[in-house]
């Protein structure tokens, strides 16, 4: 379900400022605070806002090491086990099924070089991974983020809205006065 102009300044309000309240959200965005709580529970509803937890900084915790593991599975089996028994991997923060060469790919967190390899071989001890490839990102230069993608979609509405409202009005004008 696309989202429309106000729900996309009210997701980039709650994400700049995460503990501003239904309320004051209202108050700034000049409409209801009852829109805002229904435009909250429907945007929940349909997974649009997927949570409203703390975003954590793994390196702050003490994981400065950041790589990407591309796994080679057995084929028997399939993905979901191996992906149930990484979840076990505190140090496995993100797991997907890919195209390509490798099965699977991971975002893993480590304390240090060494402390990457242990982690690693933790991953290669799960069953049903034969193989694994892996990468040390240096630097993160555009991190995680969707709020451009929350402007896009919310811009696009109101263009196509705009589009169906001028479609209309040019239909009715095409039609001419009604006939007497």
């Amino acid at each position: 379900m696309p989202i429309d102009e106000l729900d996309g300044r009210l997701i980039e309000l709650f994400t700049t400022e995460p503990r501003v309240g239904v309320l004051e959200a209202s108050r700034r965005l000049g409409v209801a605070r009852g829109t805002v709580q229904a435009r909250l529970d429907r945007m929940t509803r349909d997974g649009v806002i997927a949570g409203h937890g703390p975003e954590i900084d793994a390196a702050a915790l003490g994981y400065g090491v950041t790589a990407f593991v591309t796994l080679q599975l057995r084929q028997a089996g399939g993905h979901d086990p191996v992906a149930a028994r990484l979840a076990q991997v505190p140090e496995v923060i993100e797991a997907h099924t890919i195209t390509g060469p490798g099965d699977m790919l991971c975002r893993i967190v480590a304390r240090s070089n060494t402390d990457l390899q242990r982690v690693i071989d933790e991953i290669v001890d799960v069953g049903g991974v034969e193989r694994a490839s892996s990468v040390i990102s240096l630097a993160t230069q555009i991190p995680y983020r969707t709020l451009p993608l929350v402007r896009a979609a919310s811009r696009t509405d109101a263009r196509t809205a705009g589009r169906e409202a001028a479609q209309t009005r040019t239909a009715g004008k095409a039609s001419g006065p009604p006939a007497r």
